[in-house]
């Protein structure tokens, strides 16, 4: 509600961008509210928005611009957050009437930015926020965020300037905000970071404590304490290191979910050093192979770029054949494209855009052949699904069900279609049948 309704001053919020992203929103609208102030539904209910950008990619960027200038035009008073931040100038050029600018994990910054424009209640509501904060996702799950920053120089990417080098959270403070949030309600906790791998190489893997007991700020412990707290634990951002390997008998033991987020981005030995990619030298396909001779219920997800600067049409086909031996089960493509500041753009050989296109369009028919036929391998199995959605008719009738497998994270994955959804409810966690399949969802039956 507006401020002239309500003693309490309402705050709009857009945020943009990725789930790291996501997570400094959280942290901005839980400091908010700890402060006493309302969010607004909409930006003409506000006294004041705030817009969180993303930065990474030229179609990111336009889309923040954009943004910041509806909030501009339909409320007036709008402070600018997150990766496109990083370069004030970006912003003002475009939209010099913004009150303010900040980068991104910058909440206390944030808050003290909307202090400054839009004075805070007298009186805090703190007893009303719960202690993990307010989440933008569904109740039933959350992302935990444990680092922020990168220490690698990958060409093609600016994260490290905009977001600095690796820090790690302690990991006491990690487990107790992971054990809030399944106390609130959590059932999957999506586990985010630039570098999950990296956990605690900065702080030489600093030892603190949690339940009374000594524990090393590291991936592995890490995954060994989560899988102990009854949810479903997923890793994003893992890069294929040596010590990896220790976390997979935990997804065979049921500890954490047989799911890994690796973004690859490609596979030619030689455009991957050209990427300057960390893990470049690597036997990726033999460490899958291993991966799944221990748990053969593991489910890969990735990334990659077609065509970077200087690959040629043998890395290309080196990369298809690479995909038709790793299997991964869920796959993302992105045509190469130039963002400012990134070395990359110095690169000789640029590939012309229509055989970007034309790359593309090769990988994704070629990949989706390999998805369908790992989703075929699912049908009959009985499987635990998370329900995301559930359609109901304008008489009330419940039509279907969205719901998630272990191989399926939010927004990025396929779904589980549910028929015959009568009695399920959002959040639930329950037993389906695998009946069907296309190219990227499967459909079930409620298991009775």
């Amino acid at each position: 509600m507006n401020s002239t309704n309500n003693t309490s001053p309402a705050v709009g919020l857009v945020s943009l961008g990725c789930p790291k992203a996501l997570v400094d929103s959280e942290q901005i609208v839980t400091g908010l509210i700890q402060q006493g102030y309302t969010m607004a539904a909409d930006h003409a209910s506000a006294d004041l928005v705030v817009v969180n950008t993303c930065g990474f990619i030229d179609q990111a960027k336009a889309e923040s611009l954009e943004a910041i200038g509806d909030a501009l035009s339909e409320n007036g008073k709008v402070l600018v957050t997150g990766c496109l931040g990083a370069k004030t100038e970006d912003i003002t050029t475009i939209h010099p009437k913004v009150l303010g600018v900040t980068g991104p994990h910058q909440a206390d910054a944030v808050l003290q930015s909307v202090n400054q424009h839009l004075p805070r209640p007298h009186d805090p509501l703190v007893d009303l926020v719960p202690p993990a904060g307010l989440k933008l996702t569904p109740r039933h799950y959350a992302y935990l965020k444990i680092s922020e920053g990168c220490n690698h120089k990958c060409r093609f990417c600016i994260i490290p300037a905009m977001r600095g080098r690796l820090v790690s959270r302690p990991i006491g403070m990690v487990l107790r905000e992971a054990e809030q949030l399944v106390e609130q309600g959590a059932k999957e906790l999506l586990v985010i970071s630039q570098d999950t791998s990296a956990y605690g190489v900065d702080t030489r893997y600093q030892a603190d404590y949690w339940q009374g007991r000594q524990i090393e700020t590291r991936m592995l412990d890490l995954a060994r304490e989560l899988g102990e707290l009854d949810a479903w634990i997923r890793l994003h951002y893992v890069y294929p290191y040596p010590h990896v390997d220790h976390v997979i008998p935990l997804m065979a033991e049921g500890k954490v979910l047989p799911y890994l987020d690796i973004p690859f981005q490609h596979a030619s030995p030689d455009v991957l050093k050209n990427m300057r990619r960390p893990a470049a030298s690597e036997n990726t396909l033999e460490r899958i192979r291993q991966w799944r001779s221990i748990c053969p219920e593991l489910v890969i997800r990735s990334t990659f770029i077609v065509g970077y600067p200087g690959e040629t049409e043998a890395d290309f086909d080196y990369l298809l054949e690479w995909l038709d031996q790793a299997q991964l089960e869920r796959v993302g493509c992105f045509q190469y494209s130039a963002v400012e500041g990134a070395a990359a753009n110095a690169l000789p050989d640029p590939v012309p855009d229509e055989v970007k296109q034309e790359r593309w369009h090769r990988f994704m028919q070629h990949q989706q052949g390999i998805s369908e036929q790992r989703l075929r391998k699912r049908l009959g199995r009985i499987e635990t699904v998370l329900v995301d959605e559930v359609d109901v008719s304008a008489t009330g009738e419940t039509l279907q069900a969205r719901a998630r497998s272990y191989g399926d994270a939010p927004e990025i994955d396929g779904q589980v279609i549910i028929e015959d959804a009568d009695t399920i409810n959002v959040g639930q966690m329950i037993e389906v049948e695998i009946t069907g399949h296309d190219a990227y969802d499967l459909f079930a039956s409620p298991r009775n």
